[in-house]
């Protein structure tokens, strides 16, 4: 019976966190990281300030909980490119792998783009993972010996994927699907346009 109890204990417990994180997104994106108060997030969430610091020690930790599953999801995407071809096929998978990603947590989008400043300061230590991410996203997409036209159709090809980021705001009522297939169609013409030369 106890061990019941301490598991209905740890699955209300990670609803909470999720639910904090939740509740946080929605108040960051709406009013400001800075404007926003813990208070604000635990009258959110129906809990008090204090459960809430059981699950969260700072408003820069509940931030980063946030933002580290994008940093993560981009980290595991760089880090499968060298078992994937380089063809057709495997640009396409690894395109809409990284895009699926985006979709999965396009909620923060409207935090990102307003405090961006404030993000950049939280993820100081994280910057290494995303850059080293990015690089060698940008590498494998613009292939060996890549010339500075395949170097920029990489660029523009991942900036096409980040859209979905922002995504909710220019298509409210888009579905996930929607954004995909579009922003996956548009990634995928841009780098085989360059082909075409």
């Amino acid at each position: 019976m106890a061990v019941h109890a301490a598991s209905e204990s740890v699955v209300a417990g990670s609803g909470t966190k999720l639910a904090i994180r939740d509740a946080a997104t929605t108040l960051f994106g709406a009013k400001g990281f800075e404007q926003t108060s813990l208070r604000e997030v635990a009258d959110a969430v129906g809990i008090t300030k204090a459960s809430l610091y059981y699950h969260y020690s700072s408003k820069l930790d509940l931030l980063m909980a946030i933002i580290n599953p994008i940093i993560d999801h981009m980290r595991t995407v760089s880090d499968e490119l060298a078992q994937i071809p380089r063809d057709a096929d495997g640009i396409r998978t690894v395109l809409g792998d990284y895009l699926r990603g985006l979709i999965e947590h396009r909620d923060v989008g409207v935090l990102l783009s307003r405090d961006a400043v404030a993000i950049l300061n939280a993820s100081a230590n994280r910057y290494p993972d995303i850059l080293d991410a990015n690089r060698a996203l940008l590498a494998w997409l613009a292939g060996p010996d890549a010339t500075d036209e395949g170097k920029l159709r990489a660029g523009v090809a991942i900036e096409i994927l980040r859209v979905a980021m922002v995504s909710k705001d220019v298509v409210p009522g888009g579905s996930d699907e929607l954004v995909e297939r579009v922003l996956l169609d548009a990634a995928t013409t841009v780098l085989s346009a360059g082909e075409d030369a």
